[in-house]
């Protein structure tokens, strides 16, 4: 980890916190999801470098060590677009391999599908392509204490949040869903009270790995999270119909419980993802959870490296 290098970055007139290494001519960008950072993706970071990549993870604006935006209530994904091109342009990348993981798969998609030219291929993890909108998550078919619809009701995961130190938030939501099921509060409960706090870090995750993550939401806090993806994701963008021509692969976890949102499996299983990402491979690892890149990283570095050394850029 020490050989990872730290920088700011002003892109869109904001100081963004970028982690580097490597010296390849081909450049590895990393989108990190919800509750991560850029630390999410130290594994994949270090085996790229050695694979001869260069290999850059950040923290979006509003996260981490990066700066707010002046109102983080009107910001919506189209704004990560806007920063990942930013950032490449700052950086003098001028085209790059988009790695996203949860949230971060959707503005990894949404700039192949905008800007093709600047990126070589897109490899997203646990969350396959999905056009923000009405339609983006279906909430009204899940029961309504469903985590997404309660973190969308302003003001509400903020008081449930606030109950607790920012490393037990992020302790919980770790725990909680690196599971199969989909998160749901009953009608007396709230997000966090499903936790069970009996219950052990999964082994994967490090006693370490939790104060990294903590101390770096513990700068930013959780605003701009809870607008960008949750409340944000439904917005209608009014960008239509949008089709991914760029080589892509989606790698998932069986265990994953994004494959129970609804109409998801069959979504990916059944091809339909297809039509909007003509040139996509799925792989799917049998014992994965959501976490599947910090929880098995030696499978999903493997994957990821064969994947990016095929393509062309």
């Amino acid at each position: 980890m020490e050989k990872i290098q730290h920088s700011e970055v002003e892109v869109k007139g904001l100081k963004l916190h970028v982690a580097e290494i490597g010296t390849g001519s081909k450049a590895v960008l990393f989108l990190h999801g919800f509750p991560e950072i850029w630390y999410t993706w130290r594994h994949q970071m270090i085996a790229l470098a050695n694979a001869g990549y260069r290999a850059i993870a950040f923290d979006f604006r509003g996260y981490g060590l990066s700066q707010q935006p002046a109102e983080p209530e009107k910001e919506t994904m189209y704004d990560l677009v806007d920063e990942i091109v930013g950032l490449l342009d700052a950086l003098d990348i001028t085209k790059a391999f988009l790695v996203g993981k949860d949230f971060g798969a959707i503005p990894a998609y949404l700039t192949a599908a905008l800007h093709p030219e600047r990126v070589g291929a897109i490899i997203t993890l646990g969350v396959p392509f999905l056009l923000p909108g009405p339609s983006a998550v279906k909430n009204h078919l899940l029961p309504k204490g469903f985590y997404v619809t309660r973190w969308q009701e302003p003001g509400r995961a903020e008081a449930d949040f606030g109950r607790f130190p920012v490393k037990s938030v992020i302790r919980n939501i770790y725990t909680l869903f690196s599971k199969s099921e989909v998160p749901v509060a009953a009608d007396d409960q709230e997000i966090m009270d499903l936790f069970n706090p009996s219950t052990p870090l999964p082994p994967w995750f490090s006693e370490e790995d939790l104060a990294t993550y903590a101390s770096l939401y513990e700068k930013s806090g959780f605003r701009y999270a809870l607008q960008v993806p949750y409340r944000s994701l439904n917005v209608e963008t009014g960008s239509g119909e949008l089709k991914v021509t760029n080589p892509a692969l989606l790698i998932m976890g069986e265990k994953d419980y994004v494959f129970k949102f609804p109409g998801m499996e069959d979504y990916i299983r059944g091809g339909a993802v297809k039509n909007v990402v003509p040139d996509l491979e799925i792989t799917y690892i049998p014992e994965g959870s959501h976490f599947v890149h910090e929880q098995i990283p030696d499978k999903v570095n493997q994957l990821i490296i064969e994947f990016i050394d095929k393509q062309s850029i």
